[in-house]
This record gives structure tokens, sequence and C-alpha cells, in this order.
């Protein structure tokens, strides 16, 4: 057992986290009471103390999205970094985002979360309710919303509650309906589309920060002014790479099977599809007789062996390859779909020199594309099974130890370090 000497009101902030961190790998591995009523105790003691500590998270969480500090560890946004580094499901990064935006502007709610009288999930329902309204609106919110909470309403009803006062809001406002992004709430993106008289469409919609990086990483590349007498407008712009993201990937309807040269010729060993899902091998045969065949060469540890070439740009052939064999990004921990990312020189292009051979290529998204190369130090790469993995490693002199969650953190250089301290 490690001894903890710290003065709460003289002790740093990080001498206190360090003292919390120590008291909760202690009480980890504390058994439970055998008394039921003990322990009904000190879990509601227990989690009023995690609840305050909710909000020293959201104050620390804050300072990072307003500084942005998460791309200079090859993050793009600060969901990616609770939902990368911390091992946070989606649902609850964006909970504790919203959360931290808000508290400046919640100063009740504030207050009373840091003295324990308010619980995390009351706390996390109104800064959901109010990100919409404005300054006035939202104090007047927090005043309802509290009164709500202080009545005994559960955090379900207090959020109804919040639903209701942007109706209310939206009344006052002239508005006949509120605005969809407020009816629909801010888990899911959605995106609609109006026809006009002339055969075109409006767009409407709004995206989540994680599509919003997607987004960004496909059509920022392509619209960029095509040269110095591009008079086209960003808009314009952005709309014409759109065009052609959607025409390069409806040519035709296609599926990849992969499957073994022998489960062809009556063997039955099943194929799959690039996601893992068997596919029978009667059925591989019967696909084989009615659809066009790409045959895809592929070597032991799913080596590429042929579709090389030696070009900037990747071929179709050599991206379909990429696609089979990437489902993601290949920086570890992004979760852009394959389909959306370019293709990468693991090697660089330099000068034209770095060949466009099958063996020397990966996938990777727009923003961790650049990122690798404007940040090169800070890009570990090996291979294993024919496949990259890019891991994005500290700021040069940072070393700081992360949750481990698989097998292959082992290999992470944070991990190493923090086993050899």
């Amino acid at each position: 057992m490690r001894s903890i000497v710290a003065d709460p009101h003289s002790a740093s902030t990080d001498e206190l986290v360090e003292a919390a961190a120590a008291i909760a790998t202690e009480l980890a591995q504390r058994a439970a009471p055998d008394s039921g009523a003990a322990c009904m105790e000190l879990a509601e003691k227990l989690a009023t103390s995690l609840d305050q500590a909710e909000l020293a998270l959201a104050g620390l969480i804050a300072v990072v999205d307003r500084t942005g500090e998460m791309k200079q560890w090859g993050l793009p946004s600060t969901q990616a970094w609770l939902r990368c580094h911390m091992g946070m499901r989606e649902g609850r990064a964006k909970e504790r985002i919203a959360l931290a935006r808000q508290l400046p502007r919640l100063e009740q709610v504030k207050a009373e979360l840091a003295t324990g009288a308010l619980s995390y999930g009351y706390a996390a329902t109104i800064a959901d309710a109010v990100q919409r309204l404005s300054e006035q609106d939202c104090a007047a919110a927090e005043d309802i919303l509290l009164k709500a909470a202080g009545e005994g309403l559960s955090a379900g009803k207090v959020a109804r509650l919040g639903s209701k006062i942007h109706d209310l809001v939206a009344e006052r406002n002239g508005d006949d309906q509120p605005p969809q992004d407020v009816r629909r709430g801010y888990e899911r993106s959605w995106l609609t589309v109006s026809r006009s008289l002339d055969g075109g469409c409006y767009l409407n919609g709004w995206l989540n920060p994680e599509d919003t990086a997607i987004l960004d990483g496909t059509l920022a590349p392509l619209a960029k002014p095509a040269g110095t007498d591009d008079r086209r407008d960003l808009g314009e712009r952005t709309a014409a790479a759109l065009s052609s993201v959607l025409a390069g990937g409806h040519k035709a309807t296609r599926v990849t099977v992969i499957a073994h040269i022998d489960t062809l010729t009556g063997d039955d060993t099943p194929g799959r599809l690039r996601d893992g899902t068997p596919v029978p091998a009667e059925q591989v045969r019967r696909l084989a007789l009615t659809a066009g065949i790409s045959p895809l060469i592929l070597g032991k540890g799913n080596e590429p062996l042929y579709l090389g070439h030696t070009v900037r740009i990747a071929s179709p052939g050599q991206r379909r390859v990429l696609e089979t064999l990437y489902d993601t990004c290949a920086v570890q921990g992004c979760e852009v779909p394959g389909l959306l990312c370019e293709v990468d020189h693991v090697d660089g292009w330099a000068l034209g020199n770095s060949p466009t051979d099958i063996d020397k290529l990966t996938l990777c998204c727009g923003w961790h594309n650049r990122w690798k190369h404007t940040h090169p130090d800070q890009i570990q790469i090996t291979k294993a099974d024919g496949r990259y993995l890019y891991r994005a490693l500290p700021p040069n002199g940072i070393t700081r130890s992360r949750r481990s969650r698989s097998p292959d953190d082992r290999l992470d250089p944070w991990h190493d370090q923090q086993l050899a301290a």
C-alpha cells in the first residue's frame, strides 16, 4: 500500500490528480463490505465523489478542446481523443464534450456539481438542453431545469422539459417549429434533399463532429483552386468536389468477394466479404459464373504480388486491393472507412522517386494523410499480415501513459516507456 500525503488546499492540480489516482487504484482492489446497508451508504458517497470528479474532468477537457492540443497528437477532434485514448463510447464522449463546453454558461450547475448537491446525470442533461439557446434563454432554462431536478423529476423527464423549452423559444421567435437540428437532437448526422422545379435540388442538414472530420478530409483536398485562373468561390469548388466523389464512387455496382482459387474449382473453403462475413463456397462459384471477375493475386500473409505502377496516382486496381485489405484508415484508432480514405505512399512521395507499388501503399484519411506529411517524426509504422499500421506518437519530449486496449498496444512507445519507469 502506498502512503498518500497531500494537503488539498496547498497541493497543485497535478498532485491532487496523482493522489486521486492512487486512492482509486487502492479502492478498486478492496472487497466490498458484507453489509448491504453499509454498501448502499458507501456507494452513494462514492457516486457523489465521482460526480465531483466529473466536474474536474470537464474543466480539463474544455482546455484541450479550446486549445486543440489533441491535433498535436494525431487526433482530428476532441471526440476522437476521448474515444481512442480514454476508451469512451461515442455517446459518453459527446456527453462530456457538451458539459465541458456549456459549463461556463451554467454557473449554478457548476456550483451545485462542485458541492455534490447535483449529480453528473442532471448536469449533463441540462448542458445538452441549452446547447442551442442564447445567453438570456440559457439562464432562464437553467433556473427551470434545476428547479425540476430539485423537485425529483428524473433525468429523462428533465431532458423532455428541455425539449419543451426549445419549442417555446421557437414559438416566441415566430418560428412555426424549432429547427430540425433541435428536433432531431445532435447524436446522429442527418441530411434532407429538396427538389427544385428545374431538376436541381437543395441540400440541408447537420453533421456531427466525426462526420464533419470525414467530410473535411474527403472534400477539402478536392476543393482547392485548380490554378491561378480558377475563379470559382469555395462553395462552387466544394460542390464540384462532392460531384467528383459521387461520380467516382458510383460507376458500377461492385461487391468484393475474397476466395481461394481452389474454391472456384470445387473446394469447400468458403470465401469472405471485406468485413469478414463468410460466403459459402457454392455461392462464391455462382457469383463467379454470373458476375465479372477481377482477380487480385495475393501471396503468403496477404502480400500483394502484382498490380504495381510507377506513377504518382494509384490505379483503380491498386485501390481495390487496398480497400480489400483496409476496412478503415491505417492510423490506429481512426475509424474513417477505407472507402473514404486517400491512397498514401508509406515512404512518402518525393520528387517522383518513391514508387507507387502496391506493397508501398496504404489507405489514410485526408486529415491523417496531411498530418503524417507535416509530422513525419510522430508516426510509427509497422507491418503485419500484409497490412501497414500507423501509430501517432506524442510530440517530441513528452512522455505519458495511456490506457491499453489491445495486445498490440504493447508495441506502443508510450506503453513501453511507462513499463520501463
